[in-house]
């Protein structure tokens, strides 16, 4: 089933990300995984792409697969651009669609150093419409509440977001964050550009202290005043720690289903326990946008 179609017939979808291990000998991981995660009500996974050189990325499709095939939940894949060119997009795209998955998230997606940068793609709109081109499927886009880190300002940052979706996306996902106001700042930004596409809010718990330092060095995230006084709060008390960051990331959900959200994309870092958590603590306000 396409995502887009999900989104006509539900007002809040529920979904989270997974991601393949980073070296081949612990792809069984992601399976005990998956089978914690299959008594879930999810609308759909999504499945990172590990880049060219990883050793991992051969392994979206096929987790993909196993999904829409064993799992029966609707995957959609990530493809990214930088380090990807026109042929091996096409390829990627040839395998996926022979494998019956037809969601794709298009990203532009991190660099890495050791490897060459791809010329065939500029942005992640060209992308887009490469995949709309290809033909058969749904395409998500990516979109950043805060700014992206590397755009003139917010305003010009939304305006970049009509290339993709005049290139073929149907919806999109946010990077994490962790001040609503921030989302419905943009989400009002949206409105006024004149961009009309279900948006998922993107939500990572913290539930530890490394986490939240890799994580807001990668992103750039900023952190409201709420948030930095739990983790310093607590932040020598793993259990505590862990109990306050799942706390946090249900008072958020639970604020942005209450305002309209049109779905929430959890980024649980292949923790099942963290998944069942917050879906448990959130399933009768969930039932209850969806009636």
């Amino acid at each position: 089933m396409k995502i887009s179609t999900i989104f006509e017939k539900k007002n809040t979808v529920f979904s989270l990300e997974v991601f393949p291990p980073k070296k081949t000998s612990g792809i069984e991981t992601i399976y005990n995984t998956l089978d914690q995660l299959a008594d879930l009500p999810l609308d759909f996974i999504s499945v990172t792409y590990g880049a060219g050189g990883t050793g991992t990325g051969s392994y979206t499709a096929q987790i993909a697969s196993d999904l829409k095939n064993k799992y029966h939940i609707e995957p959609m894949a990530h493809l990214t651009s930088i380090h990807t060119t026109k042929t091996q997009a096409y390829d990627i795209l040839t395998e996926l669609r022979d494998n019956g998955i037809e969601n794709v998230l298009a990203l532009r997606g991190d660099r890495h150093e050791e490897l060459p940068i791809s010329t065939d793609f500029t942005y992640a709109s060209d992308l887009t419409k490469f995949i709309a081109n290809f033909g058969g499927f749904d395409i998500c886009g990516a979109c950043y509440p805060e700014g992206h880190p590397e755009s003139e300002s917010l305003i010009a940052d939304t305006m970049n977001l009509k290339p993709k979706i005049d290139a073929g996306c149907s919806h999109l996902v946010t990077q994490l964050f962790y001040d609503n106001a921030d989302f419905y700042a943009f989400r009002d930004r949206m409105k006024l550009a004149g961009i009309d596409v279900p948006v998922e809010a993107g939500i990572m718990p913290v539930v530890n202290k490394k986490q939240i330092e890799r994580t807001v060095s990668m992103c750039g995230a900023s952190l409201p005043r709420k948030f930095t006084h739990m983790m310093s709060r607590y932040e020598n008390n793993p259990e505590a720690l862990f109990d306050a960051g799942i706390a946090y990331a249900v008072d958020q959900i639970i604020d942005l289903i209450a305002n309209g959200v049109d779905g929430i994309h959890l980024y649980a870092m292949n923790n099942p326990r963290v998944a069942h958590l917050i879906y448990n603590r959130i399933r009768t306000v969930l039932d209850a946008s969806n009636e």
